[in-house]
C-alpha cells in the first residue's frame, strides 16, 4: 500500500493498493474510489470486542475495503480541519489515541476500545474514560484537530498538557492527572481546573485545535433560547 497526504487544512489520504490488499474504517470515512474496489462491512473482532465497541458508542462494523486490481485508488477524507498522520506500527506495538481519531488502517491493524483505569483521569484528564487502542503490524492513520506537535520523551521526562491537546500516546508513556494549585489560579486563572501529566519513556501526539475547545467558543455565539 502507497499512500499521501493531500489537501492541505483539509486533508484526505489516498491510497493506492495493490490487488488483494485491504483498507478498512468506520462507515462514513471513505470519500472516492476506483472501480476495482470492492466494500465489505464486517464486525470488528469477534463478540468481546463488538461489544466494547457498542458499549463505548463506537461503531460495531467496520467497512473493508479489497482491491481487486493493481494501482487502485481509494480515499478517506478528514472530519475536521487539521492534518492526518500515518502511525507504521511494527508487530505487538500499540499506540493509545482519543476517542474519533481513527480514519483509516490496513486490515492487519487490530482496533480496539481503550477503557482508563482511573476514574480521576476519564473525568478530568481530556482523552476521556474511552480511548482507542491501536496494535500493529500496519499502518493507521488518524486525524488530528488542527496542526500536529509530536514529542520523544525520555524516560523519566515530563509534560504538562490541557487535557484535550493530547491526541495519541504511545502504550509505555504515562498518564495521570494534576489539580491546578492555588484558589487565585483555579478562580481566575482561566485554565480549569485540572492539567494531564504524560512522563515517558515514549512518544506523545498533540494537537493545536481540539475539537471540543472549538465547540465551546462557537456556544459562546449561539443564541440562548428564553
Amino acid at each position: 500500500m502507497n499512500y499521501e497526504i493531500i489537501g492541505g487544512s483539509f486533508p484526505a489520504v489516498k491510497c493506492t493498493l495493490a490487488k488483494g490488499e485491504v483498507m478498512k474504517c468506520e462507515g462514513g470515512a471513505m470519500s472516492w474510489m476506483d472501480r476495482g474496489i470492492e466494500m465489505s462491512t464486517e464486525g470488528g473482532g469477534g463478540l468481546g470486542k463488538a461489544l466494547g465497541r457498542a458499549f463505548s458508542g463506537e461503531k460495531i462494523f467496520f467497512n473493508h475495503f479489497t482491491s481487486t486490481v493493481d494501482q487502485a485508488e481509494i480515499v478517506f477524507s478528514s472530519s475536521f480541519p487539521g492534518c492526518i498522520i500515518p502511525i507504521e506500527l511494527q508487530a505487538g506495538q500499540t499506540i493509545i489515541a482519543q476517542k474519533d481519531s481513527f480514519l483509516a488502517c490496513e486490515k492487519s491493524v487490530d482496533v480496539a476500545v481503550h477503557i482508563h483505569e482511573k476514574v480521576g483521569g476519564g473525568i478530568f484528564g481530556g482523552m476521556g474514560f474511552i480511548m482507542q487502542k491501536f496494535t500493529g503490524p500496519g499502518t493507521v492513520f488518524l486525524e488530528i484537530d488542527g496542526s500536529l506537535q509530536k514529542y520523544e520523551l525520555a524516560a523519566g521526562e515530563v509534560k504538562v498538557i490541557d487535557g484535550p491537546h493530547l491526541a495519541i500516546l504511545g502504550s509505555n508513556v504515562q498518564y495521570t492527572i494534576e489539580r491546578i494549585k492555588g484558589a487565585k489560579n483555579i478562580m481566575f486563572g482561566g485554565e480549569g481546573l485540572f492539567n494531564t501529566i504524560v512522563q515517558g519513556p515514549g512518544n506523545i501526539w498533540l494537537q493545536t485545535m481540539p475539537l471540543s475547545n472549538v465547540a465551546m467558543q462557537i456556544a459562546k455565539y449561539i443564541p440562548k433560547s428564553d
